[in-house]
């Protein structure tokens, strides 16, 4: 048993005066997990102070979902004004201006690193720029501050895992892209995930040539196959590349900025950008966790089923730096964060990590999109399913905005009549897909479901029509 196994976390510091050396509760990330853990222990009454490496406002809102979405919905209307040309409307149509879009994209970001600080400040909360490192199991280095804590919360969130090949350097960080006023006229992506595929969409439709690099034999490897071939073939007649079962061994830049991508069956890639798009680690390698007595794995901090690490209980992770069965998605770090807020307030840690299948989408043009179980996992764990499935591209609410790719499948348990999967891709899949989530949460059957009125003609509508 560790030495500091009776230290018990602390409630909350007596004394109202600030103390700069000891806090009740030091967090680690600004994201919406770590802000909110600590907005809510400061409005307990706790001295807490928060730490942050770059600028104070987390990945989501500045790296990540919300600017994301800005640059999406650009290639969401291109593709949707190119496929009803001559049906829906005449004439040659808008074109993206990359430096316009990410000029209206600051409109999102910069007003969240320009109050983000000052707002945690006003509310009580120290605010310290650096990076936090484990000295021992209740202080963090940050630069030359050394802080004790009753508590450390770890919401450092995620950043691209190293690949660990020649000339690494050329390689341009989603975060980086994001920020690119311009494009060159060839952008290749490596890895076939979220990141990729969702701005290789985005870039298609500002007329750039792009390539996608994936070392295995699909995109996408979280969603339906048959959706993801569906979406593939999509992809390849809006201009997009892919050179599947090859990995980058490494990058060479020429003398003119061009970047010389050469891959694992000896084959070369000239492009002009290469952009990481090959998954994301938690964000914890520099924390000396060892020092804090922290266990942690690949995938995280290793903790219980209150969120606290099972090796030093005055330490909590959330999101991405949890080593948990949760996919690491926005909602599911805030979801995570109330856990802990509730443990850390009450007398006991009681809250547990919420049970239930969390919905996740790709934002491609189209979107695909999942919630519980795939095809194969309902198989491995012996379940009796009806399948339901089919291509939706003459459907009528498809063929109304000029049929893209769109399909569904249900997994639907035949003794209970319970949907225990569903994955969709087409218009509006991200949000239809939380219909689904909301049926399964509920244990509402798929009778049950169908048997709802949905307004007609939606995107929702055609769920009910699923069989």
């Amino acid at each position: 048993m560790p030495a500091f196994a009776q230290v018990q976390p602390t409630t909350k510091t007596i004394s109202g005066v600030m103390n700069r050396t000891h806090f009740d509760a030091v967090v680690v990330g600004t994201g919406p997990s770590g802000s909110g853990v600590a907005t809510a222990l400061a409005a307990e009454g706790w001295q807490v102070a928060i730490v942050e490496s770059r600028e104070f406002g987390g990945t989501c809102a500045l790296r990540g979902c919300n600017p994301k979405k800005v640059y999406v919905n650009a290639a969401a209307v291109i593709d949707l004004v190119r496929r009803t040309t001559g049906k829906l409307i005449v004439g040659d149509g808008p074109q993206i201006d990359w430096s316009t879009l990410h000029h209206f994209k600051q409109e999102f970001t910069q007003p969240v690193i320009e109050s983000k600080e000052s707002s945690l400040g006003k509310k009580g909360i120290e605010t310290i720029h650096g990076t936090a490192a484990f000295v021992d199991h209740q202080s963090l280095q940050v630069g030359q501050r050394r802080l004790s804590a009753g508590n450390i919360v770890v919401a450092a969130g995620a950043y691209p895992r190293p690949l660990n090949v020649a000339g690494e350097e050329h390689i341009t960080l989603s975060d980086a892209f994001l920020d690119l006023p311009d494009l060159p006229a060839h952008v290749a992506f490596i890895g076939g995930g979220y990141v990729s595929m969702e701005f290789a969409h985005v870039v298609a439709r500002s007329g750039r040539k792009v390539t996608v690099i994936e070392q295995n034999d699909r995109v996408l490897s979280g969603f339906d196959p048959e959706l993801v071939e569906s979406l593939t073939a999509y992809s390849r007649r809006c201009g997009i590349d892919f050179r599947f079962n090859t990995a980058v061994t490494g990058i060479e830049r020429g003398s003119d900025d061009s970047r010389m991508v050469q891959f694992s069956d000896g084959e070369c890639l000239q492009c002009g950008l290469v952009v990481h798009g090959a998954g994301r680690v938690p964000n914890i390698a520099d924390m000396n966790l060892k020092a804090g007595q922290v266990d942690f794995q690949n995938d995280g901090i290793v903790v219980d089923r209150h969120l606290r690490s099972r090796s030093n209980p005055i330490v909590y992770a959330v999101g991405d730096c949890a080593a948990t069965a949760s996919p690491p998605l926005t909602p599911v770090a805030n979801r995570d964060a109330d856990v802990v807020i509730q443990n850390l307030v009450g007398d006991q840690p009681t809250a547990t990590i919420a049970e239930g299948p969390v919905p996740k989408a790709a934002f491609t043009t189209p979107s695909i999109a999942a919630v519980g179980l795939s095809q194969r996992e309902a198989e491995e764990r012996g379940i009796d399913v009806l399948i339901r499935s089919g291509d939706m591209t003459q459907w009528g609410s498809i063929r109304k905005v000029g049929s893209p790719a769109a399909g569904y499948k249900l997994l639907i348990d035949r003794t209970s009549g319970l949907i225990v999967g569903a994955h969709l891709l087409g218009p509006a899949a991200e949000e239809t897909i939380n219909l689904f989530a909301l049926a399964m949460k509920s244990g509402i059957t798929i009778d049950q479901f169908q048997s709802v009125p949905f307004v007609f003609p939606t995107f929702a509508s055609d769920a009910g029509s699923m069989s």
